[in-house]
């Protein structure tokens, strides 16, 4: 019981990540009809947005100490952030929290990254076929790593969580377990409640305001919304932002379980795209499920039982299940009729 607790606490939080990513791009999906294979450099894109706040915030302030001599007889060096020389024990706090505090930046920063890119080449290729969509946002992708690679390097930049989140938590004594047999680490465990907030929050925009109805609406019959005389492009620009925003998040939140490098948003594209043809193609709901869904079995399927039985299934058991629901469902768990037909 202890071992498949500790699996599902595992896919959960991966789950998370595939879930919030395959999010914004059912959203792009079903407002503006486009395939955006680009979007996993966004994820990247936020988490190298944590990169950045987490170096401004480290810049050191050097001054040399007279007093004290080195061994050469040079006066030593005493190096301060320059946060904490300006602001004492708050700017300590805010280099210790630079990641929470990176989301700050990145909301407004990824939102107009993902309004930019939508007015800039996006709305070119909405009539355009997907073979096409899928070829000039996968350039795009690549081009955007080549940036980032240029600017970071090719090496993983490691970012730590703040020192309160940094320890385990006994899950298994806070549920009625035996004490100590389910200790799992804390970041991992409010990223997994941090990406329920913002798909919370996604579903609740979509759903109760006058904004998020005029969305849906579009989403179903673009051409009569237009018809009343409702800017619709506009709000579906919005909309291409607020994804951006989403996968910035995500991978904001995801720098200390995974440290950010040039090519991960890669590695996350092309298992969030299994997971929105695993949901449905334009399905927000199937999305979430999916997510979460092959998040758990790809946990499971790394378990060493399993693996001696099966070498490499943890590889390959989301194409695996990918193909046996397409069989069965060929629109996926909640896909509906007409979409990529």
């Amino acid at each position: 019981m202890d071992a498949i607790l500790l699996q599902i606490l595992n896919g959960l939080d991966k789950g998370g990540a595939y879930a919030l990513i395959a999010l914004g791009l059912t959203i792009i999906f079903g407002t503006l009809g486009v395939v955006n294979f680009a979007h996993g450099a966004l994820f990247m894109l936020g988490a190298f947005c944590a990169v950045t706040i987490k170096t401004l915030l480290s810049a050191e302030k050097v001054t040399l100490d007279e007093e004290n001599l080195t061994a050469w007889g040079s006066p030593s060096e005493i190096r301060e952030p320059y946060v904490e020389a300006w602001f004492g024990d708050f700017g300590a706090t805010l280099v210790d929290f630079s990641v929470p505090v990176s989301i700050l930046a990145a909301i407004p920063v990824m939102l107009i990254i993902g309004i930019a890119m939508e007015r800039g080449l996006i709305r070119f290729f909405y009539k355009r076929p997907h073979a096409e969509q899928i070829l000039v946002t996968f350039g795009l992708a690549i081009v955007l790593q080549e940036i980032i690679k240029s600017f970071y390097g090719a090496n993983p930049i490691p970012q730590p969580a703040p020192d309160v989140a940094r320890g385990m938590i006994d899950f298994g004594a806070a549920i009625g377990l035996n004490a100590g047999n389910v200790v799992y680490p804390a970041w991992r465990l409010i990223y997994f409640l941090f990406s329920l907030i913002v798909i919370g929050g996604v579903f609740a925009f979509l759903q109760f305001t006058t904004f998020g109805m005029v969305v849906r609406a579009g989403m179903a019959d673009r051409e009569t919304v237009g018809l009343l005389g409702i800017d619709i492009d506009r709000r579906f620009t919005i909309v291409f932002g607020l994804a951006a925003v989403v996968a910035g998040l995500a991978g904001v939140m995801y720098t200390p379980i995974l440290s950010p490098d040039y090519h991960m948003g890669m590695d996350f594209l092309v298992l969030s795209f299994v997971v929105v043809v695993v949901g449905g193609m334009g399905s927000l709901g199937g999305a979430v499920a999916a997510g979460f869904l092959l998040g758990i079995l790809q946990s499971f399927a790394s378990m060493n039982e399993v693996k001696n039985i099966f070498p490499g299934i943890d590889q390959i058991i989301i194409y695996l299940i990918a193909v046996v629901i397409l069989l069965v469902r060929p629109r996926g768990l909640m896909g509906r009729k007409g979409v990529m037909e």
